[in-house]
Protein backbone atom coordinates (compact mmCIF):
# COMPACT_ATOMS: atom_id res chain seq x y z
CA UNK A 1 0.00 0.00 0.00
CA UNK A 2 0.98 3.68 -0.35
CA UNK A 3 0.35 6.80 1.69
CA UNK A 4 -3.39 6.29 1.21
CA UNK A 5 -3.17 3.60 3.90
CA UNK A 6 -4.43 4.83 7.22
CA UNK A 7 -4.44 4.08 10.93
CA UNK A 8 -7.97 4.55 12.16
CA UNK A 9 -9.29 7.64 10.43
CA UNK A 10 -5.91 9.34 10.08
CA UNK A 11 -4.09 9.21 6.76
CA UNK A 12 -0.42 8.32 6.45
CA UNK A 13 0.27 11.89 5.28
CA UNK A 14 -1.39 13.33 8.36
CA UNK A 15 0.48 10.97 10.69
CA UNK A 16 3.83 11.88 9.14
CA UNK A 17 3.00 15.59 9.32
CA UNK A 18 2.21 15.21 13.03
CA UNK A 19 5.61 13.61 13.73
CA UNK A 20 7.67 15.52 11.18
CA UNK A 21 9.11 17.95 13.75
CA UNK A 22 10.48 15.05 15.82
CA UNK A 23 11.97 13.38 12.75
CA UNK A 24 13.68 16.66 11.81
CA UNK A 25 14.88 17.15 15.41
CA UNK A 26 16.64 13.79 15.33
CA UNK A 27 18.03 14.36 11.84
CA UNK A 28 19.41 17.83 12.59
CA UNK A 29 21.12 16.70 15.79
CA UNK A 30 22.67 13.80 13.87
CA UNK A 31 23.87 15.74 10.82
CA UNK A 32 24.33 19.33 12.00
CA UNK A 33 23.06 20.83 8.75
CA UNK A 34 19.53 21.71 7.68
CA UNK A 35 19.95 20.37 4.15
CA UNK A 36 21.21 16.97 5.32
CA UNK A 37 18.49 16.85 7.98
CA UNK A 38 15.86 17.55 5.33
CA UNK A 39 17.31 14.71 3.22
CA UNK A 40 16.83 12.36 6.19
CA UNK A 41 13.27 13.63 6.65
CA UNK A 42 12.52 13.05 2.97
CA UNK A 43 14.02 9.55 3.02
CA UNK A 44 12.02 8.74 6.14
CA UNK A 45 8.86 9.91 4.40
CA UNK A 46 9.59 7.78 1.33
CA UNK A 47 9.99 4.69 3.50
CA UNK A 48 6.84 5.52 5.45
CA UNK A 49 4.98 6.13 2.21
CA UNK A 50 5.99 2.72 0.89
CA UNK A 51 4.60 0.53 3.67
CA UNK A 52 1.19 -0.55 4.89
CA UNK A 53 0.81 1.84 7.80
CA UNK A 54 -2.21 -0.02 9.09
CA UNK A 55 0.21 -2.66 10.40
CA UNK A 56 2.17 -0.12 12.48
CA UNK A 57 1.22 -0.06 16.17
CA UNK A 58 3.26 3.03 17.07
CA UNK A 59 3.88 5.40 14.16
CA UNK A 60 6.08 7.65 16.32
CA UNK A 61 8.35 4.76 17.27
CA UNK A 62 8.56 3.55 13.67
CA UNK A 63 9.33 7.00 12.29
CA UNK A 64 11.92 7.93 14.90
CA UNK A 65 13.64 4.55 14.52
CA UNK A 66 13.74 4.98 10.75
CA UNK A 67 15.11 8.51 11.16
CA UNK A 68 17.74 7.21 13.57
CA UNK A 69 18.95 4.55 11.15
CA UNK A 70 19.01 6.96 8.21
CA UNK A 71 20.72 9.60 10.35
CA UNK A 72 23.44 7.12 11.27
CA UNK A 73 23.95 6.26 7.59
CA UNK A 74 24.31 9.97 6.83
CA UNK A 75 26.76 10.43 9.70
CA UNK A 76 29.02 7.71 8.33
CA UNK A 77 29.02 9.29 4.87
CA UNK A 78 29.47 12.82 6.19
CA UNK A 79 32.47 11.93 8.34
CA UNK A 80 34.74 11.37 5.34
CA UNK A 81 33.56 14.60 3.71
CA UNK A 82 34.23 16.65 6.83
CA UNK A 83 37.73 15.27 7.22
CA UNK A 84 38.68 17.19 4.05
CA UNK A 85 36.75 20.35 4.98
CA UNK A 86 38.74 23.60 4.77
CA UNK A 87 39.21 24.96 8.31
CA UNK A 88 36.99 24.24 11.33
CA UNK A 89 33.59 22.72 10.55
CA UNK A 90 30.66 24.25 12.43
CA UNK A 91 26.99 23.23 12.37
CA UNK A 92 24.65 25.16 10.10
CA UNK A 93 22.91 27.69 12.38
CA UNK A 94 19.15 27.78 12.83
CA UNK A 95 18.31 31.46 13.17
CA UNK A 96 15.24 33.33 14.39
CA UNK A 97 14.56 36.98 15.01
CA UNK A 98 15.57 37.88 18.58
CA UNK A 99 11.97 38.79 19.40
CA UNK A 100 10.87 35.18 18.75
CA UNK A 101 13.09 33.76 21.48
CA UNK A 102 11.87 33.09 25.03
CA UNK A 103 13.67 32.42 28.28
CA UNK A 104 13.64 28.62 28.70
CA UNK A 105 11.93 27.15 31.74
CA UNK A 106 13.96 25.08 34.24
CA UNK A 107 12.33 21.97 32.74
CA UNK A 108 13.50 22.95 29.26
CA UNK A 109 17.01 23.60 30.52
CA UNK A 110 17.14 20.06 31.89
CA UNK A 111 16.05 18.49 28.60
CA UNK A 112 18.86 17.48 26.26
CA UNK A 113 16.24 16.98 23.55
CA UNK A 114 15.63 20.75 23.59
CA UNK A 115 19.33 21.60 23.37
CA UNK A 116 20.42 22.46 19.84
CA UNK A 117 23.07 24.95 20.94
CA UNK A 118 26.12 25.43 18.77
CA UNK A 119 28.23 24.31 21.72
CA UNK A 120 26.53 20.92 21.99
CA UNK A 121 26.39 20.27 18.25
CA UNK A 122 30.03 21.26 17.82
CA UNK A 123 31.04 19.02 20.70
CA UNK A 124 29.07 16.09 19.21
CA UNK A 125 31.27 16.34 16.11
CA UNK A 126 34.10 14.90 18.19
CA UNK A 127 32.20 11.65 18.69
CA UNK A 128 32.36 8.74 16.30
CA UNK A 129 29.12 8.23 14.32
CA UNK A 130 27.91 5.32 16.46
CA UNK A 131 28.77 7.20 19.67
CA UNK A 132 26.85 10.25 18.51
CA UNK A 133 23.85 8.19 17.43
CA UNK A 134 23.76 6.14 20.61
CA UNK A 135 24.21 9.17 22.86
CA UNK A 136 21.52 11.23 21.16
CA UNK A 137 18.96 8.45 20.90
CA UNK A 138 19.47 7.28 24.49
CA UNK A 139 20.07 10.57 26.31
CA UNK A 140 17.92 12.96 24.27
CA UNK A 141 15.18 10.75 22.87
CA UNK A 142 14.85 8.09 25.60
CA UNK A 143 15.65 5.01 23.51
CA UNK A 144 16.35 1.94 25.63
CA UNK A 145 19.33 -0.32 25.02
CA UNK A 146 17.23 -2.91 23.23
CA UNK A 147 16.13 -0.31 20.68
CA UNK A 148 19.70 0.94 20.30
CA UNK A 149 20.88 -2.62 19.68
CA UNK A 150 18.40 -2.95 16.82
CA UNK A 151 19.45 0.32 15.20
CA UNK A 152 23.21 -0.08 15.67
CA UNK A 153 23.31 -3.81 15.00
CA UNK A 154 25.18 -4.48 18.25
CA UNK A 155 24.48 -6.23 21.54
CA UNK A 156 22.81 -4.35 24.38
CA UNK A 157 26.02 -4.69 26.41
CA UNK A 158 28.01 -3.07 23.60
CA UNK A 159 25.44 -0.27 23.34
CA UNK A 160 25.75 0.39 27.08
CA UNK A 161 29.51 0.76 26.68
CA UNK A 162 29.10 3.10 23.68
CA UNK A 163 26.62 5.33 25.54
CA UNK A 164 28.78 5.36 28.66
CA UNK A 165 31.88 6.34 26.68
CA UNK A 166 30.02 9.07 24.81
CA UNK A 167 28.43 10.38 28.01
CA UNK A 168 31.85 10.72 29.65
CA UNK A 169 33.23 12.63 26.67
CA UNK A 170 30.23 14.93 26.58
CA UNK A 171 30.20 15.59 30.32
CA UNK A 172 33.91 16.44 30.25
CA UNK A 173 33.27 19.16 27.66
CA UNK A 174 29.90 20.58 28.71
CA UNK A 175 29.68 23.27 31.41
CA UNK A 176 28.02 22.15 34.63
CA UNK A 177 25.60 25.07 34.72
CA UNK A 178 23.53 26.37 31.82
CA UNK A 179 23.92 30.12 31.39
CA UNK A 180 20.72 32.16 31.35
CA UNK A 181 19.44 33.97 28.28
CA UNK A 182 20.05 37.21 30.18
CA UNK A 183 23.77 36.40 30.55
CA UNK A 184 23.97 35.52 26.87
CA UNK A 185 22.19 38.71 25.84
CA UNK A 186 24.34 40.88 28.12
CA UNK A 187 27.60 39.40 26.85
CA UNK A 188 26.51 39.36 23.21
CA UNK A 189 25.62 43.06 23.48
CA UNK A 190 28.85 43.93 25.31
CA UNK A 191 30.95 42.01 22.80
CA UNK A 192 29.13 43.65 19.87
CA UNK A 193 29.71 47.12 21.32
CA UNK A 194 33.38 46.37 21.93
CA UNK A 195 33.75 45.21 18.32
CA UNK A 196 32.09 48.35 16.98
CA UNK A 197 34.30 50.54 19.18
CA UNK A 198 37.42 48.54 18.26
CA UNK A 199 38.15 48.36 21.98
CA UNK A 200 40.55 45.47 22.62
CA UNK A 201 40.40 45.86 26.40
CA UNK A 202 36.61 45.70 26.37
CA UNK A 203 36.75 42.59 24.19
CA UNK A 204 39.15 40.89 26.59
CA UNK A 205 36.92 41.82 29.55
CA UNK A 206 34.04 39.88 27.95
CA UNK A 207 36.12 36.73 27.51
CA UNK A 208 37.37 33.91 29.67
CA UNK A 209 41.15 33.97 29.77
CA UNK A 210 41.28 30.60 27.96
CA UNK A 211 38.45 31.37 25.52
CA UNK A 212 38.42 29.70 22.09
CA UNK A 213 37.24 31.07 18.74
CA UNK A 214 36.14 28.89 15.82
CA UNK A 215 35.34 30.40 12.42
CA UNK A 216 33.87 28.46 9.51
CA UNK A 217 34.50 29.82 6.03
CA UNK A 218 34.48 26.44 4.31
CA UNK A 219 37.10 27.69 1.87
CA UNK A 220 34.51 30.10 0.42
CA UNK A 221 34.98 33.10 2.73
CA UNK A 222 37.84 34.54 4.76
CA UNK A 223 38.11 32.78 8.11
CA UNK A 224 40.75 31.50 10.52
CA UNK A 225 41.90 28.09 9.35
CA UNK A 226 42.59 26.95 12.92
CA UNK A 227 40.94 27.63 16.28
CA UNK A 228 42.21 30.73 18.07
CA UNK A 229 43.04 30.30 21.74
CA UNK A 230 43.06 32.84 24.61
CA UNK A 231 41.29 36.15 25.12
CA UNK A 232 44.34 38.14 24.08
CA UNK A 233 44.78 36.32 20.77
CA UNK A 234 41.05 36.56 20.01
CA UNK A 235 41.09 40.32 20.60
CA UNK A 236 44.11 40.64 18.28
CA UNK A 237 42.29 38.56 15.66
CA UNK A 238 39.33 40.95 15.57
CA UNK A 239 41.60 43.99 15.60
CA UNK A 240 43.53 42.54 12.66
CA UNK A 241 40.34 41.90 10.69
CA UNK A 242 39.22 45.50 11.19
CA UNK A 243 42.54 46.83 9.92
CA UNK A 244 42.81 44.41 6.99
CA UNK A 245 39.30 44.65 5.56
CA UNK A 246 37.99 47.98 6.94
CA UNK A 247 34.47 46.78 6.18
CA UNK A 248 31.70 48.76 7.96
CA UNK A 249 29.38 46.30 9.70
CA UNK A 250 26.06 46.73 11.46
CA UNK A 251 24.74 44.42 14.15
CA UNK A 252 21.38 42.64 14.21
CA UNK A 253 20.66 40.72 17.41
CA UNK A 254 19.15 37.31 16.65
CA UNK A 255 18.52 33.91 18.19
CA UNK A 256 21.02 31.30 16.99
CA UNK A 257 20.13 27.71 17.81
CA UNK A 258 17.95 28.89 20.66
CA UNK A 259 20.49 31.25 22.22
CA UNK A 260 21.21 34.98 21.81
CA UNK A 261 23.79 35.96 19.22
CA UNK A 262 24.06 38.45 16.41
CA UNK A 263 24.31 38.82 12.66
CA UNK A 264 26.85 41.16 11.12
CA UNK A 265 25.52 43.01 8.09
CA UNK A 266 27.36 45.02 5.44
CA UNK A 267 25.09 47.53 3.72
CA UNK A 268 22.11 45.51 4.91
CA UNK A 269 23.44 42.18 3.57
CA UNK A 270 24.43 39.13 5.57
CA UNK A 271 28.17 39.02 6.27
CA UNK A 272 28.41 36.53 9.13
CA UNK A 273 26.76 35.11 12.23
CA UNK A 274 28.36 35.14 15.65
CA UNK A 275 27.27 32.82 18.45
CA UNK A 276 28.73 32.54 21.93
CA UNK A 277 28.95 29.96 24.69
CA UNK A 278 28.95 31.40 28.21
CA UNK A 279 30.54 29.97 31.35
CA UNK A 280 30.86 31.66 34.74
CA UNK A 281 29.65 35.01 33.45
CA UNK A 282 32.07 35.35 30.55
CA UNK A 283 32.35 34.14 26.97
CA UNK A 284 34.12 30.78 26.82
CA UNK A 285 33.70 30.05 23.11
CA UNK A 286 32.91 32.09 20.02
CA UNK A 287 31.49 30.51 16.86
CA UNK A 288 31.62 32.59 13.67
CA UNK A 289 29.78 31.34 10.59
CA UNK A 290 31.08 32.78 7.32
CA UNK A 291 30.43 29.93 4.90
CA UNK A 292 27.82 31.37 2.50
CA UNK A 293 26.28 27.91 1.99
CA UNK A 294 25.42 27.83 5.69
CA UNK A 295 24.25 31.45 5.83
CA UNK A 296 21.72 31.37 3.00
CA UNK A 297 18.78 30.08 5.07
CA UNK A 298 19.56 32.45 7.92
CA UNK A 299 19.54 35.42 5.54
CA UNK A 300 16.23 34.27 4.08
CA UNK A 301 14.72 33.81 7.53
CA UNK A 302 15.78 37.31 8.59
CA UNK A 303 14.59 38.87 5.34
CA UNK A 304 18.00 40.14 4.25
CA UNK A 305 20.17 39.44 1.22
CA UNK A 306 23.34 37.41 1.34
CA UNK A 307 26.58 39.13 0.36
CA UNK A 308 27.55 38.09 -3.15
CA UNK A 309 31.28 38.51 -2.54
CA UNK A 310 32.77 37.29 0.71
CA UNK A 311 35.97 39.09 1.70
Amino acid sequence: MTAKSHIGEETAEAIFARHRARVFAIAYRFTGTVSDAEDVVQETWLRWNGIDTSEIRSPEAWLTTAAGRLGLDHLRRLRARRETYVGPWLPEPIVEAASDRHEPTPEENLSLADDISMALLHMLERLAPEERAAFLLHEAFDYDYGELATILGKSQAACRQIVSRARRRVSDDRPRFHASARDHERLAAAFSHALAAEDSNALITCLQRDAILYSDGGGKAAAALNPIYSADHIARFFTGIKKKFALPLDTMFVSINGEPGFALLHEGKMHSLLSIDVEDGRIATIYIMRNPDKLARAAETLGVELLQHFP
